[in-house]
C-alpha cells in the first residue's frame, strides 16, 4: 500500500486556491497538478486536450452536443461506453488519471472532483479554500483588469459552474465543510498562512496514519 500523501484542493473563485496549492507543493517538494491534469488525461485516453479544456469543471452540456460529439468516439465498441455522453467519458478519463497519479507519487491536485476520485485512498487530505467576497473580487479585478461588476459576475458564475460540476459527479456537496478534511479561509490567514496551516495538517494526519 502506498504511504505517500495526496492533497486535493477545492476552491472558491478568487480565493487564491491555485496559488496556495502551488506554494504548498513547493514547500513539500512535490508536484502540483491543475491544468496539467488535462494534458495527462488526454495522453492516457486518446481524447484531445482541447476537448478536456472545453469541458473543464463544467456541468453536463446539452444532450444535442453530447449526441453530436458521441459520433466521434474514437472507435470504442463497448455498447455501454458508446452510449455514454462525451462529458461522462471525459470525467471517467480524468477520474482514472487522478487515481493513477495518486498511486504513483505524492502530489497536490487542484479541483476536478479529485477528492471524490480518491475517496478510497487512505492518505488523502482534502482541503477547501474560501475567502471573503470583497477579497475575491479585488483579486479578480487585479488579475483580469476588470471592474467590480465584471469581477463579481465572474466570481459568481465560476463558483456556480464548479459547484454544479462537483455536485453532479460526486456524492458530496461543493463547499460544505462535511465534504472535506480541512477548510481554510485565505482572507483570515493569507496565502502563506494557508500554506502553513495545510502543511501542518498534512504532517499531523500522516503521523496519525503511521
Amino acid at each position: 500500500m502506498n504511504n505517500h500523501p495526496v492533497i486535493t484542493i477545492g476552491r472558491q473563485c478568487g480565493s487564491s486556491g491555485k496559488i496556495i496549492g502551488q506554494k504548498l507543493a513547493e514547500e513539500l517538494g512535490i508536484k502540483c497538478y491543475d491544468k496539467e491534469l488535462l494534458a495527462l488525461a488526454s495522453k492516457n485516453s486518446g481524447f484531445s486536450e482541447e476537448l478536456f479544456q472545453s469541458h473543464d469543471e463544467k456541468p453536463t452540456n446539452s444532450f444535442l452536443y453530447s449526441l453530436v460529439m458521441d459520433t466521434h468516439s474514437l472507435g470504442f465498441t463497448t455498447s455501454g461506453y458508446m452510449d455514454m455522453p462525451i462529458n461522462h467519458k471525459l470525467f471517467l478519463a480524468q477520474f482514472e488519471t487522478i487515481k493513477k497519479l495518486a498511486m504513483e507519487e505524492p502530489c497536490v491536485i487542484v479541483g476536478r472532483c479529485a477528492d471524490y476520485a480518491l475517496s478510497e485512498y487512505p492518505n488523502l487530505i482534502s482541503v477547501f479554500i474560501s475567502a471573503k467576497d470583497e477579497d475575491k473580487i479585488q483579486l479578480l479585478k487585479e488579475r483580469n483588469q476588470i471592474d467590480d461588476t465584471k469581477a463579481k459576475d465572474l466570481m459568481v458564475k465560476t463558483d456556480k459552474r464548479r459547484s454544479s460540476y462537483y455536485n453532479y459527479y460526486s456524492s458530496k456537496k461543493w463547499g460544505d465543510v462535511r465534504s472535506y478534511d480541512l477548510c481554510v479561509n485565505s482572507s483570515s490567514v493569507g496565502v502563506d498562512g494557508a500554506v502553513s496551516v495545510i502543511k501542518r495538517f498534512v504532517e499531523e494526519k500522516m503521523s496519525q496514519l503511521k
